[in-house]
């Protein structure tokens, strides 16, 4: 099937609601969903936005531009996951908690508006993944219509770039907590540092995709494997050695394997049941 058959299954998908609030982040797969949403509802598709000390601060201004390019009724709600220990003392389900209560103010705020349903972007290849926020997605009853329709990452990348998205390629982001491994105290301190961190490595380095992850004062940098010849440069390394040392972290390696998406998940193996038949939910 076509890219331009997927887009109209996806735009009629909509058409079965009234009224959609979609999660908007501003990455390819909320931006795609927001677009469909505009295209089926018009005025009646609202795309929304959090502002949390989780993500990195660049994304807030990203989201707000596509949104303006969509030409959609964007809304900003402020959320603030470190006043839940559920979520700061960082479980391997802590994405469960965070998830529940984004859903939760984003029900609040249809309910004001008389908004019928809530739609994310969860795709499915991320249910081959550890995604205990998708449970989270099922108790609430949010919709997923990339999961319904069985569009991959893949799919969607193929599909926004042949509607006109500009940011159809933009690499995959995922909140600031995922740099710091489980058990380990997630703290307003720490996620600024990462932000800090990965704003200083792509200064210094022309990277299109960064993860700083934080191991207790050791700064583990992740980056494509195809640009980590970027960092085989004495003046280089010298920067982000100075750098990332001067923001509070004692070590600065590079990880050699490259960037690997959810690469804390691996310390998980021998505990979690990757379909979610099991998973930390104490």
């Amino acid at each position: 099937m076509s890219a331009s058959e997927k887009w109209v299954m996806l735009t009629s998908w909509f058409k079965q609601f009234k009224s959609v609030i979609i999660a908007f982040s501003g990455g390819v797969d909320s931006s795609l969903l927001t677009l469909a949403a505009k295209e089926a509802l018009s005025s009646n598709a609202i795309a929304v936005t959090a502002k949390s000390p989780i993500l990195p601060s660049r994304e807030l201004n990203e989201a707000t531009k596509i949104a303006s390019i969509i030409n959609i009724r964007h809304i900003v709600i402020e959320t603030d996951e470190l006043k839940d220990f559920n979520f700061t003392r960082n479980p391997p389900n802590r994405c469960y908690y965070c998830k529940k209560s984004l859903i939760r103010k984003l029900k609040d705020l249809a309910s004001k508006l008389n908004i019928e349903t809530i739609v994310t972007g969860t795709n499915a290849d991320e249910l081959r993944e550890y995604r205990p926020g998708h449970i989270a997605e099922i108790e609430e009853g949010v919709k997923t219509p990339y999961v319904e329709l069985g569009f991959t990452k893949m799919d969607i990348r193929n599909i926004a770039k042949n509607v006109g998205l500009p940011n159809w390629d933009k690499p995959s982001m995922a909140c600031l907590a995922s740099r710091i491994p489980y058990e380990s105290e997630i703290t307003e301190e720490r996620l600024r540092r990462i932000d800090e961190a990965e704003r200083m490595v792509k200064d210094i380095v022309d990277v299109k995709q960064i993860r700083v992850r934080d191991h207790d004062g050791i700064a583990r940098i992740e980056v494509n494997p195809e640009e980590r010849s970027k960092f085989f440069n004495i003046d280089v390394m010298n920067r982000i050695n100075e750098s990332l040392k001067s923001i509070g972290f004692i070590y600065v390696t590079l990880d050699l394997s490259g960037y690997n998406p959810g690469s804390m998940n691996k310390t998980l193996k021998h505990k979690i049941n990757i379909n979610h038949t099991e998973f930390y939910k104490s």
